[in-house]
């Protein structure tokens, strides 16, 4: 982990938890939220750090959005996600960027665990992730084979991603607060 500005910091903070509240009222991460967090990320790390903080600013954007275009290819995250993530990418920065995102993998584990635990359908995810596996081993995408695994389907056990990425960030700034002093 590297270190990040107070400024940075409280930017990143404000912009995960008030996705995180759009997401669980809503279902949705407004354009509105995402544009402005990935713009305050691009001008705050250029104001703080020159030339060297637009690119960083820009090497996080386009880490976090190729990895979760990925994910919202195989209709596993909707484009919320993607582009929040791509905002967290901007103001964090690639390394940092790359600790919240498995942070946020396994935090969003344990609670679809959990969530699956509490309705019923443990045996019914693992069938999935069995349909996952065979799927993208020959190259498909699985939620042809099973509609379930389309984040868009009605009949899909969704969690509001933007809560994770939100613990998930939370708990990156807690960490990098633990960190001593270099």
């Amino acid at each position: 982990m590297q270190p990040i500005p107070a400024t940075l910091q409280a930017t990143l903070l404000a912009l995960v938890l008030t996705a995180a509240v759009f997401d669980y009222l809503y279902r949705r991460i407004p354009n509105w939220l995402v544009v402005t967090g990935f713009i305050l990320g691009l001008a705050l790390r250029t104001i703080i750090e020159g030339w060297q903080g637009l690119a960083t600013a820009a090497q996080g954007f386009g880490l976090a959005f190729l990895v979760y275009l990925i994910f919202y290819a195989l209709r596993a995250m909707g484009a919320g996600d993607v582009k929040l993530m791509a905002a967290v990418g901007a103001i964090s920065g690639p390394t940092n960027w790359f600790s919240i995102f498995l942070l946020t993998s396994v935090t969003g584990g344990i609670l679809a665990i959990g969530l699956l635990l509490l309705r019923g359908g443990l045996a019914r995810a693992i069938a999935n992730v069995t349909v996952i596996i065979g799927e993208l081993s020959h190259g498909r995408a699985p939620h042809r084979a099973e509609p379930a695994l389309d984040v868009g389907s009605r009949t899909a056990v969704t969690l509001p991603h933007g809560i994770t990425i939100a613990i998930g960030t939370v708990l990156f700034l807690l960490l990098l607060r633990l960190q001593p002093d270099k």
